[in-house]
């Protein structure tokens, strides 16, 4: 159960009869009776020492193949379907994401965690020791599922051990290494591949798996609530249509995709026809068994009714879509158009630039050193102030100012313009991660907190694969009818097919013709950047719809321990007080403004039925039960407790309704 140092004596004394009865439960299942927000430093630094090493090395597997797959591609002779080794990966992140949110309730922290990290490390060595394209992208397909697991599992452990305000800064940490991972795997995937070979990049990070699962094994040993107590009732509790229809429904998209863009069908041609139709279908089943059929579903269908959860899902969706637009083709644009190695593009690839030299090959790359600072920024900012909307929306926009500059980059363009504009999107990214995630988790009970984390990682998930897709379909139309404008003659139709299935054969055309080659790879790329840079915009105006979140740490504990048990009046007498405390010392902190406007605010706009009625069913339920939220004539006022609460006609008394009713709005985001 989660405690606070700040809550009251009488609170904490209040909550022991619940913590012996779920004590005793916990006794009968057989399970650790450790409290996660009691365990001792050590314990908790080796938990989530496993977790920051797997984030990291989960994270890095999205952008190590960028730059290895034109020595992969070059290798198997397959240059053309290289793109579904990063689209393989990002598919079954799409699946894995929320269905690990599930898991983390069904199988328990530890078992969905060490599922997880087998499937990350097992995907891996097989990537390492694949034979063919083929067997490369299933292994690509497995390290996506655990890698996706992976980052909502860290997620809902961090959840576990620390208070809403503390944990804001331990999250930091972990997007610190998520981005230091998505950072730093572009120049060391590209050197390793340069001077040992793609395969060394996949294989070198088995031990650091083997070290991460063993401080998973020995330290992750907390029991969670609703955990099955057999491997059958685990089975039974598992939304299997609903992994599966959203699988299929996304691989069918993709399959449309490929058929237009890649091999150059017509939309009339019967397998693009047949795939759209089958995305269609699959689509509408997947919500159809989410709403009516799952018992458990992995998209939970109430968070879609929610105003902040469905902003931060869309905008989540749209920033991974145009940050995956950008992260796929700003290596391509200076392998091809700039003309640089694979090692060298990655050191001046998606938002990096060359830093120092410790030895041959190894560079540190900007935009990790922006993710890692944007992260412990937002975490430490958001535990100091409790506030994390503010941030968000000062720091949200750096990213849509950055990438304005990009369309506008020439091929004689210095790395410092291309730098200038993609640190500032690392930092702005990361401080849009920390203060969404905070966001969402500030306006959901505790019990649904791996739900929604699984819910967020779904959309931006998605987000990174129609990313992926959609800036395919953009590059192939555009660098087809570029290619055939310019080269023409004998022979012409030959060489832009040779183009297409590797891009290095753009190296080694005589210059005159590569010059013509490069100048239509510039084009096809600027307008990759231009939908991003849309894209981007209409995240941003979305993210202004998230209204700020106090983040009241008084009131962050598991209220729905209140409704079971014998201290059941106890517990609402103490909550009461509490609340009334928060309520005072919320509008004696508000802003003067604030208090004038709330003044100045005509009466009939406040204090109607239908408002009132409306504001009363969105307070959360465990204050709907308490008799001092309900409003009725006798109550004590939780503006002035000495008073009754009455719906006068007398102006004093519509005033205190009317406060009244204005900070309720306030506290509908508050975190339970």
């Amino acid at each position: 159960m989660e405690s606070d140092p700040l809550l009251a004596k009488s609170l904490q004394s209040g909550n022991e009869e619940v913590e012996d009865t779920v004590e005793v439960k916990r006794k009968d299942k057989g399970t650790s009776l450790e409290d996660p927000m009691a365990l001792t430093g050590r314990r908790r630094f080796c938990i989530l020492l496993g977790i920051w090493i797997a984030v990291f090395l989960g994270v890095s597997q999205r952008s190590l193949p960028i730059h290895s797959k034109f020595s992969i591609s070059h290798e198997f002779q397959n240059a053309n379907q290289a793109s579904w080794l990063g689209t393989a990966f990002l598919l079954s992140i799409c699946s894995s994401t929320p269905l690990y949110g599930r898991l983390c309730n069904v199988m328990g922290r530890k078992a969905a965690t060490q599922s997880a990290l087998l499937c990350l490390g097992g995907g891996v060595l097989m990537s390492g020791l694949s034979p063919d394209m083929e067997i490369l992208t299933i292994a690509r397909f497995v390290s996506g599922v655990g890698a996706g697991g992976i980052v909502t599992i860290g997620g809902v452990v961090t959840s576990d051990m620390y208070s809403l305000r503390n944990r804001s800064f331990v999250q930091g940490i972990i997007a610190l290494s998520s981005g230091l991972g998505l950072g730093l795997a572009n120049p060391i995937g590209g050197l390793l591949s340069d001077q040992l070979g793609w395969r060394w990049a996949f294989l070198i990070q088995i031990p650091f798996f083997t070290i991460a699962f063993f401080l998973i094994q020995l330290n992750l040993n907390y029991a969670s609530p609703g955990e099955s107590s057999s491997v059958s009732a685990m089975l039974k509790r598992i939304d299997y249509i609903g992994a599966s229809t959203l699988l299929l429904a996304l691989g069918a998209f993709l399959a449309t995709l490929s058929f237009k863009f890649n091999d150059e069908h017509p939309w009339s041609h019967h397998l693009v026809l047949t795939s759209g139709a089958i995305t269609a279908v699959v689509a509408v089943l997947f919500f159809v068994n989410e709403i009516y059929w799952a018992n458990e579903p992995i998209m939970a269908p109430f968070l879609l009714t929610m105003r902040i959860p469905l902003l931060v899902g869309l905008a989540n969706f749209l920033y991974a879509l145009a940050a995956f637009q950008m992260f796929f083709y700003i290596p391509v644009w200076f392998e091809i158009v700039r003309g640089h190695t694979s090692s060298e593009a990655g050191e001046r690839s998606y938002r990096m630039i060359d830093v120092c030299v410790l030895m041959k090959g190894v560079h540190m790359a900007a935009n990790g050193l922006a993710l890692a600072a944007g992260s412990m920024f937002a975490g430490v900012i958001i535990r100091r102030t409790g506030k994390a909307s503010v941030i968000g929306h000062i720091f949200g926009g750096l990213p849509s100012l950055a990438v304005l500059m990009l369309p506008f980059t020439e091929e004689d363009s210095s790395c410092a313009w291309i730098v200038s504009s993609l640190i500032p999107q690392g930092f702005g990214g990361a401080v849009i991660m920390q203060t969404t995630l905070i966001s969402l988790l500030a306006s959901i009970p505790q019990s649904a907190t791996a739900v929604a984390v699984g819910f967020g990682q779904l959309f931006r998930g998605v987000g990174q694969v129609f990313g992926v897709a959609s800036g395919a379909a953009i590059f192939q139309s555009i660098i087809d009818r570029e290619l055939r404008a310019r080269i023409i003659g004998p022979g012409a139709d030959e060489l832009i097919h040779r183009m297409k299935k590797s891009h290095r054969v753009v190296n080694e055309l005589p210059p005159d013709i590569q010059q013509l080659a490069r100048d239509a790879y510039a084009i096809a790329i600027k307008w990759v950047f231009v939908a991003s840079t849309i894209l981007v915009f209409i995240s941003f105006l979305l993210r202004l719809g998230v209204s700020g979140t106090f983040l009241f740490l008084l009131l962050s504990l598991h209220v729905n321990s209140c409704a079971q048990g014998a201290c059941l009046e106890r517990k609402k007498k103490t909550l009461t007080v509490l609340c009334y405390r928060s309520l005072k010392d919320h509008w004696t902190t508000m802003p003067k403004g604030r208090q004038r406007q709330m003044k100045r605010t005509p009466l009939h706009h406040r204090h109607t039925p239908t408002l009132h009625r409306k504001w009363y069913q969105q307070i959360p339920p465990p204050f709907q039960k308490i008799p001092r939220f309900q409003g009725k004539k006798g109550k004590q006022n939780l503006l002035n407790p000495s008073q009754p609460l009455r719906h006068g006609r007398s102006a004093r008394s519509q005033e205190l309704t009317c406060r009244f009713l204005s900070i309720q709005c306030e506290l509908l985001h508050v975190r339970l």
